[in-house]
């Protein structure tokens, strides 16, 4: 398990942190997905790669805190964070203005719009890996894939014609 926390650490804590905006829950959220890991090692049955499965646990603990709070629908979302190491994708994200407008008009997406453009699009996973991770088959991710893409495109025109 310890090997797996030092290869994935970074990329679930970033994972987690584009769904809540939070570093502080982003950090409590980190350490409950690799806890509920460990305990639930035994019932892994390599259906999915080691990072499937853990996007999947934590991807479950954002979706309930939001559920308990009742909030679901929408989470804000931010651009700005800090790593504790430099990080030089994170850095260029920050820097570009329309990057920062994209993460602006994520942040105006439905939770599970924002969820899959991230996994998919910002995280790069295949449509496979997309689907084990959010419950889903392949037509649901790519039908609301591309509902998030036309939503997105619609919010983009707003903020371009804002900026000009």
């Amino acid at each position: 398990m310890e090997d797996l926390y030092i290869k994935y650490n970074r990329t679930i804590f970033k994972y987690i942190f584009y769904l809540t905006q939070n570093e502080h829950l982003a950090e409590d959220f980190l350490q409950e997905t690799f806890l509920r890991a460990f305990r639930n090692r035994y019932a892994f049955r390599n259906d999915a790669s080691d990072i499937t499965w853990l996007r999947k646990i934590a991807r479950n603990i954002v979706y309930d805190y939001y559920r308990r709070k009742k909030i679901i629908q929408f989470i804000p979302f931010i651009n700005k964070h800090e790593p504790s190491e430099p990080d030089i994708a994170m850095n260029y994200i920050l820097q570009s203005e329309e990057r920062n407008n994209l993460f602006y008009c994520l942040s105006k997406l439905k939770l599970i719009h924002r969820d899959v453009l991230i996994l998919r699009k910002i995280e790069g996973l295949s449509l496979e890996d997309t689907a084990t991770i959010l419950g889903w088959n392949l037509d649901k991710v790519k039908n609301t894939q591309r509902a998030a893409i036309r939503n997105l495109k619609e919010i983009w025109k707003g903020v371009v014609e804002d900026d000009e």
